[in-house]
């Protein structure tokens, strides 16, 4: 145990560490903030500078940019509805309504200090159970991680607007643009129309620049002269009632990050989206209706895809099998300095693992403290004229997509998508379910494929499979029920059941 905290407190002692994980979290608090920016990306680059240096040091930025980079995400989408990470996309469902309300500044610190729980709880998981979920990540199946895809994408469709139809609609047309490009298995070419430029495919940080940038900046401008709504900043951190009163909203939602996140190949966007449909289905009285800017629904998500960075540790550390795809940038940074994550990690080298769990929690102190500066200046995007705002969030656009692949291609595709997610937000559709298709697409359908094959090209065993394994059984029922929730009849049932006053009771 002494010898266990004396590697803990390794990142704490040395004053250089201590910087090199404050300057990881306040960069990647900003490379999470500008759409195009992925903290992916920012520690890709990292490796080739830091591959010389002392495998402590190196580590301890990279930790820092994720952490920061994971939590940056959400200002934009609070503040102008444009997430600067995938797993921000659901803290704008309700944030950016609040920031609409002049709230931007409450918003902002709730995110900040349940950003900082969820992250808390994932290195706790981490640190405690760190080998049980890693085997229970392992029980996964293919047709399990297209099962959690498929219920991903019905639930982001039945929460994000009035019509299941259309949410639906917009994560079927998310997969269609997801699934653009060679085939991950005959690499035969799939809707590109003949066309070289699509053989690639299309990133979905264009598609989300596209749909949620442009659109919101067409959108903006056919209403230049709206009053503008003044912020209240006044008070930034949430009162303890507040914390206190959601704090079992914000462990639920924690525990599903961390489990999700130690799912390989899962992330915190997929993590943020259950928890906020765990959040609209569990929470009777919200602060305000789901979309119109409850704080619960920015309680959840944030604290989910936040612990999520913990549960993608797991099994980047017992197993070496990446929890996401910087986890899987990690791994490979990993064997440069001669590691080799995997179940001999923490027998071979277990000062590592304690020094990685005391310098994620360093970096998530750190990210409480730059998250909570630098607000009322963050507040005064949304204080400025559209006719301002509106062409930088267009120039930026441009930039952040051109910054992807360095290609002039993904910048039309990027304008294209949002004129198109325009006429889209014109007719009632939600641009979320699209973005979640995109992203979800490939999993989808690489997994479909997997799940097939293993159930020997018999739809009919595949189908058994669904009833026999207890997971994928789970699951199955977890996708019907939410099917049969939507259904008209059981609406009504459920509001008659809202009221009819009980037994007994006076009418």
């Amino acid at each position: 145990m002494n010898e266990s905290l004396s590697y803990f407190m390794m990142a704490w002692w040395d004053p250089y560490l201590v910087f090199l994980t404050a300057a990881g979290t306040f960069a990647g608090i900003y490379v999470g903030v500008i759409p195009g920016l992925s903290v992916t990306m920012a520690v890709s680059i990292l490796i080739s500078f830091t591959f010389s240096w002392d495998v402590n040091e190196a580590l301890a930025v990279m930790a820092g940019v994720y952490v920061g980079g994971v939590y940056g995400g959400s200002r934009t989408a609070i503040m102008i509805n444009i997430p600067g990470a995938p797993a921000a996309i659901a803290a704008g469902f309700d944030g950016y309504p609040l920031a609409k309300l002049g709230l931007a500044g409450m918003a902002i610190g709730v995110s900040t200090t349940v950003s900082f729980f969820g992250a808390i709880f994932g290195i706790i998981i981490l640190a405690c159970a760190a080998p049980l979920v890693s085997e229970m990540a392992l029980l996964f199946a293919p047709r399990d991680y297209l099962l959690l895809s498929l219920l991903g994408i019905l639930l982001i469709g039945a929460l994000s607007g009035e019509s299941l139809a259309k949410g639906v609609f917009a994560g079927v047309l998310g997969v269609l643009i997801g699934t653009v490009g060679l085939d991950p298995i005959s690499a035969q070419p799939r809707l590109t129309f003949g066309s070289m430029s699509l053989m690639g495919g299309i990133h979905y940080v264009t598609a989300m620049i596209g749909f949620f940038g442009v659109s919101e900046a067409l959108v903006q401008t056919l209403d230049l002269k709206k009053k503008i709504i003044k912020q209240k900043v006044d008070r930034i951190l949430p009162s303890w009632e507040v914390i206190l009163k959601h704090l079992p909203l914000s462990l639920r939602c924690s525990a599903i990050g961390a489990v999700i996140g130690a799912l390989p190949g899962t992330g915190g966007d997929i993590a943020a989206l259950l928890a906020y449909g765990h959040a609209a289905r569990s929470v009777k009285n919200p602060s305000r209706p789901f979309g119109q800017g409850a704080v619960e629904g920015i309680i959840a998500p944030e604290s989910a895809c936040n612990a999520a960075v913990g549960g993608a540790y797991i099994p980047m550390l017992t197993l070496g099998i990446p929890g996401d795809a910087v986890t899987a940038v990690l791994i490979g940074a990993m064997y440069i300095h001669g590691l080799k994550p995997g179940p001999m990690l923490m027998i071979e080298t277990p000062h590592l693992f304690w020094f990685t769990v005391g310098n994620l929690v360093m970096a998530s102190i750190f990210m409480l403290i730059f998250g909570l500066t630098g607000i009322r200046a963050f507040a005064k995007m949304v204080e400025m004229p559209p006719a301002l705002l509106m062409p930088i969030i267009v120039i930026l656009s441009v930039v952040g997509t051109y910054s992807i692949q360095n290609s002039v291609t993904d910048v039309y595709w990027m304008l294209a998508f949002g004129v198109f997610g325009y006429f889209l937000k014109t007719y009632g559709f939600q641009i979320g379910p699209i973005i979640l298709g995109v992203i979800l697409g490939p999993i989808m359908d690489i997994n479909f494929r997997r799940a097939i094959i293993s159930a020997h090209d018999s739809l009919g065993e595949f189908g058994l499979e669904l009833l026999v394994n207890p997971i994928s059984l789970i699951l199955t029922l977890s996708t019907m029920m939410l099917l049969l929730s939507q259904t008209p009849a059981w609406k009504r049932r459920m509001a008659r059941r809202r009221t009819t006053p009980p037994p007994g009771g006076s009418g």
